[in-house]
């Protein structure tokens, strides 16, 4: 069965970008990321005060306030392994999400 892509969208506007967002962006461009992965800039994602803002499709995981220290992690657990980072989570989004049941 065909897998679909993982999409990496990070926010380029110009709150995102103000808090590290093009240095996150290069980060994944140049991160050793899982065969079947693109990574794109986008424009706003709606989430200004918590970004730089990360989206994960298919599965719709955001994250926030995104470092570039944090790109290994999120590489190596969520898109190599599919274990999310629950503590770079959008909290407005991942409301529900933060049990381990």
């Amino acid at each position: 069965m065909h897998k679909p892509p993982k999409c990496i969208m990070i926010c380029q506007h110009s709150s995102c970008q103000a808090a590290g967002s093009e240095k996150v962006l290069f980060a994944f461009q140049v991160g050793n990321l899982p065969p079947n992965t693109i990574v794109m800039s986008t424009g706003c994602q709606g989430q200004c005060s918590s970004g730089p803002t990360v989206r994960i499709l298919p599965e719709e995981t955001w994250y926030c306030r995104v470092k570039v220290t944090d790109i290994p992690a999120i590489v190596e657990e969520h898109l190599k392994q599919g274990k999310p980072i629950k503590d770079k989570f959008n909290p407005r989004i991942h409301q529900f999400d933060f049990d381990d049941t």
